[in-house]
C-alpha cells in the first residue's frame, strides 16, 4: 500500500505594501511645488529678464569674491581660536576655564550684527590703539577698517561656537586614550595633538561643515557697515535703477548655488570621516527615487564591530 503524498505547496507571493498616506503627501507637496514654481515664473513682477541681465554682473562677480574670502578668513580664524578656546574650557586650572566660560557667554549671549556694529565704531571708545607698546599709537579709524571688523566680528564670534564643537568632539573620546598616552610617557598637549584631536575629528567636522555653510550666509550681515559683498553690492545696483526684486532674487540664487557647492562638500567629508564607523553604502538621489517606486526599502546602517 502506497504512503500518502505530500501535498505541493504554493510558492509564497510577495505582496508590496501599499503607502497610501506616503503617496498623497508627496502628490500634495509636488502639486503645491508646481503652483509655487508657476506663480514666480509667470508673475512679470519679478522681472526675470533683469534677473538675467544682471546675474553676471561685474559688481555682482566681485561681491561674491569678497563672500568667498570672508567666509574662509573667518572659519580659519575661528576654527583655530575654537580649539584653544576648547582646551581651555576643559581645563584643570580653574581661571582658565572661566575665561573659556566667558567668552563663550559673552559672544553667544549677543547678536552678531551688534557684534559688527561694536567693532565697526571702536575708535568712538579707543581714538589710538597701542597694544600697551610705549611710544605706539595707531589711528583705530585706520586700522579698523570696514573689512578689518567684518573679519574680527565673524571670526571671534564664529571661534564661540566652534569651541563647544571643538568639546563635544575632544569629549567624545575613551578617557583611556589620555591615560595611555600618559603611560607613553606623552604630556597633555602632545597626547592632545597626536592622539586626542585625531579621533576627535570624525565627531568634529560634519558640524563644522555646517558652520561653514552658516558662516557664508552670516557674511551678508556686513552689508550694514558697507563691506562689498554680494549683498551690498546688489544693495548698490538696485538703489540706482531701483530694480529691488531682480537683485535680491540675483543674490538669492547665487547664494543657492554657492550653499549647494558647499553642501556637496560637507556630505563628502562626512562620509570620509565616518570611514570605518557605519557600514552604510551612499545611494544617489536617482537610486533612491526608483526604490521609493519600487517600494523597496533603504538598506540600514550597520555599526562596525570594535576590534
Amino acid at each position: 500500500m502506497m504512503g500518502n503524498a505530500a501535498p505541493v505547496l504554493d510558492e509564497p507571493r510577495i505582496v508590496r505594501t501599499k503607502h497610501i498616506g506616503r503617496w498623497t503627501g508627496a502628490l500634495l507637496c509636488a502639486t503645491l511645488a508646481g503652483l509655487l514654481l508657476q506663480s514666480a515664473l509667470t508673475n512679470p513682477r519679478f522681472g526675470w529678464d533683469q534677473v538675467a541681465l544682471f546675474f553676471r554682473d561685474g559688481a555682482i562677480v566681485q561681491g561674491i569674491g569678497v563672500t568667498l574670502e570672508l567666509t574662509v578668513i573667518c572659519m580659519v580664524l575661528g576654527v583655530g581660536l575654537g580649539i584653544v578656546l576648547a582646551v581651555m574650557r576643559i581645563s584643570s586650572n580653574p581661571v582658565i576655564s572661566w575665561i573659556a566660560r566667558a567668552y563663550q557667554g559673552f559672544f553667544r549671549g549677543t547678536p552678531v550684527l551688534v557684534q559688527l556694529l561694536f567693532w565697526f565704531n571702536l575708535a568712538a571708545l579707543y581714538p589710538s590703539i597701542s597694544f600697551g607698546i610705549p611710544g605706539v599709537a595707531l589711528n583705530a579709524n585706520e586700522l579698523i577698517t570696514p573689512m578689518a571688523a567684518a573679519i574680527l566680528g565673524l571670526a571671534l564670534n564664529e571661534a564661540a561656537y566652534m569651541s563647544e564643537i571643538v568639546r563635544s568632539g575632544i569629549l567624545s573620546v575613551d578617557p583611556g586614550q589620555s591615560e595611555a598616552a600618559g603611560a607613553l610617557g606623552l604630556t597633555r598637549l602632545q597626547a592632545m595633538q597626536r592622539i586626542i584631536l585625531p579621533q576627535a575629528m570624525r565627531v568634529i567636522i560634519p558640524p563644522t561643515g555646517n558652520e561653514a555653510i552658516g558662516m557664508l550666509k552670516a557674511t551678508s550681515l556686513v552689508s550694514v557697515i558697507a563691506v562689498p559683498e554680494l549683498l551690498y553690492s546688489s544693495q548698490i545696483i538696485y538703489s540706482k535703477n531701483f530694480q529691488v526684486i531682480p537683485l535680491l532674487l540675483v543674490a538669492s540664487i547665487w547664494y543657492i548655488i554657492i550653499t549647494t557647492i558647499c553642501n556637496v562638500g560637507q556630505g563628502y567629508l562626512e562620509r570620509r570621516s565616518s570611514r570605518g564607523a557605519t557600514r552604510t553604502v551612499h545611494v544617489g538621489t536617482l537610486t533612491r527615487i526608483r526604490r521609493l517606486f519600487q517600494g523597496t526599502p533603504a538598506p540600514a546602517a550597520q555599526k562596525e564591530p570594535r576590534p
